[in-house]
């Protein structure tokens, strides 16, 4: 039997070293499918919904390297989308296969017809349609590279009659390359950094997703430097563990510690980091930025000095210009600073809460302790990404995985399904909204149908907890916030998974250990604190007289109730603004 081109896309997929396929499979779709039933070595994950398999393969991508999804003609792309452009600005290197209405039928606005260059083409750096058997195999070549190189999506449009058809040799390269090549300052340029840092003596580091391979360095030039160290969400797996000078995240979900050590600093480091919150930078010290790709240099905040350079690369080649510093009284000032920072977010762990409104600071906490060393947590977008990022901490083994730059909800049970699917051997735990596993509830079968042992843990505060307190400290009194929720613990169980229910804080501790310990998946519903307030590290005097005014109009209109289970949920914050 002839090779077709559906069996040369999954042979070259396979030699790609693609493990899987997520996607719903359909009409177009359907040659693509049996080719991976007869090729036998690749998996074809049936997910619920395109979004779940766009999000999955994001997530697998992070953690492996290079993964695939795919959608069918029509509403199948559409519903890609949101996962694509997640994985997109997340640098996870995606394949998205869009197979399409047959070739004959483009431009008739046919049944189900879209445009796929128009439709991917803000969320990929390829976006090609193969009409012909002999484009296929250079079209998908060439989207691998750009995937794996640019990191980010690749989507090839290939229509079902073309994946029929046979298959054609090709005079160029089926193979893939992935060279990973030195990067670093000129040594004129490394010179002159070296002079600016051992002139100044209050410094700051702050790094970004694009340090992460740089964690001893970075330690290293700290401890040289005594300069603190903070990071992004996206860094603290990586950056956080075994740093003594560290102190903790800026940004919307930071602590005011690292926001204070970064302001107070009369140089501050950037390193491999497009933190995109520029209010959170400072604008009275020097700032040096050094990042692989230069057009990022400057977008963010005002910089002296940029570079182009990995981050491991050129601190291996920095260190050796630089004069170890003897005054290291910025550093314990900052790290005091932390300390007590730290103090106040034990309260909340401490207080843990009541019937129905358990601190939900104290169920990450408990995560925190109870989780595997080397766990793998997904976090939805909202208040579950809020406490993850305060209360999970690094081991150096740990890995976090969250909508960190595209901000979208439902993204955390679906990567974990890519997790659990990439790393098999390692614990992986979803810390879910209410409202994010609402969206894509369905994708629980396909937990339980491929047997993947996560652990969702849905923080139920029966509202939309973040768009609620963004309304409160505008002045507006939340509206449309609430959510009316089902018993996610029964409709795990109607699923087939061990579903679970804590409404009191005394029974967080054995929920948590007993799904963590069944072998297969489990959900974990906590009742938690709908007002739990999660304060960014800089308040603002705007903010806070939004959060009044909000109070107030809510007890003109008669509702004092919720005034008061707000004060009484965040009288720890509220007294530090005073």
């Amino acid at each position: 039997m002839a090779k077709n081109v559906a069996d040369q896309l999954v042979e070259m997929l396979v030699n790609a070293g693609i493990k899987r396929i997520y996607a719903v499979t359909g009409d177009s779709l359907n040659e693509v499918n049996d080719a991976v039933r007869r090729e036998g070595s690749i998996q074809w994950v049936h997910v619920r919904h395109e979004e779940t398999g766009a999000y999955a393969a994001g997530a697998e991508a992070q953690l492996n390297g290079l993964a695939c999804c795919a959608g069918s003609s029509g509403p199948g792309h559409v519903h890609l989308i949101n996962g694509l452009y997640d994985a997109h600005r997340s640098g996870a290197p995606v394949i998205a296969i869009a197979s399409t209405i047959a070739s004959f039928e483009f431009g008739t606005d046919y049944f189900q017809e879209t445009n796929t260059i128009k439709l991917f083409d803000d969320c990929s750096y390829y976006n090609q349609v193969a009409t012909t058997p002999k484009q296929l195999p250079r079209m998908l070549q060439a989207a691998i590279q750009n995937a794996l190189l640019q990191k980010g999506v690749a989507v090839i449009g290939l229509p079902g009659d073309v994946t029929s058809m046979d298959a054609v040799e090709i005079d160029t390269s089926t193979q893939n390359f992935n060279p990973i090549p030195m990067i670093r300052p000129s040594d004129a340029d490394l010179h002159r950094l070296a002079e600016l840092i051992n002139h100044h003596q209050k410094i700051a580091i702050f790094c970004g997703i694009g340090a992460a391979e740089a964690h001893d360095e970075i330690v290293a030039l700290s401890q040289r430097l005594h300069a603190t160290v903070a990071y992004s969400f996206r860094a603290k797996m990586d950056i956080q563990y075994g740093n003594p000078n560290e102190v903790g995240m800026t940004g919307l979900l930071g602590l005011p510690s690292a926001y204070h050590s970064m302001h107070e600093s009369d140089l501050l480091i950037l390193l491999g980091t497009d933190f995109p919150y520029t209010p959170f930078m400072p604008t009275e010290c020097k700032i040096v930025q050094i990042d692989t790709k230069p057009e990022r240099i400057g977008r963010r905040a005002k910089i002296d000095v940029g570079l182009c350079g990995t981050i491991k690369d050129t601190l291996t080649a920095l260190l050796p210009l630089i004069t170890p510093k003897q005054d290291d009284s910025f550093l314990k000032a900052q790290l005091k600073v932390y300390a007590d920072v730290k103090d106040k977010m034990q309260t909340y762990v401490d207080d843990s809460g009541e019937k129905d409104k358990i601190h939900p600071e104290f169920v990450a906490s408990m995560l925190d302790k109870l989780a595997a060393d080397d766990a793998i947590f997904t976090v939805d977008t909202g208040m579950s990404c809020v406490w993850g990022s305060r209360y999970i901490n690094a081991t150096g083994k740990r890995k976090m995985i969250g909508s960190f730059n595209h901000g979208s909800m439902a993204n955390a049970m679906p990567q974990a399904i890519g997790a659990a699917m990439a790393r098999p051997g390692q614990q992986v735990i979803a810390l879910c909204g209410d409202g994010g596993l609402s969206m894509l509830l369905g994708d629980l079968a396909t937990i339980v149908q491929y047997k993947l042992p996560v652990k969702v843990i849905v923080f139920n505060n029966r509202s939309l907890g973040m768009v609620k307190l963004e309304m409160e400290v505008a002045g507006l009194p939340d509206w449309q916030t609430d959510m009316y929720n089902p018993d996610f613990a029964l409709v795990a169980q109607a699923m087939g998974m061990k579903g679970i229910t804590a409404s009191q804080p005394g029974e967080v501790k054995q929920a948590i250990t007993d799904a963590l310990a069944f072998d297969g998946p489990a959900l974990v519903n906590v009742f938690t604190d709908p007002n739990a307030l999660a304060m960014p590290p800089k308040i603002e005097f705007e903010q806070v007289k939004g959060l009044a005014v909000s109070m107030t109009k809510l007890m003109l209109n008669g509702h004092m109730d919720e005034v008061l289970d707000t004060v009484k949920a965040n009288y720890k914050h509220l007294k530090d603004l005073l």
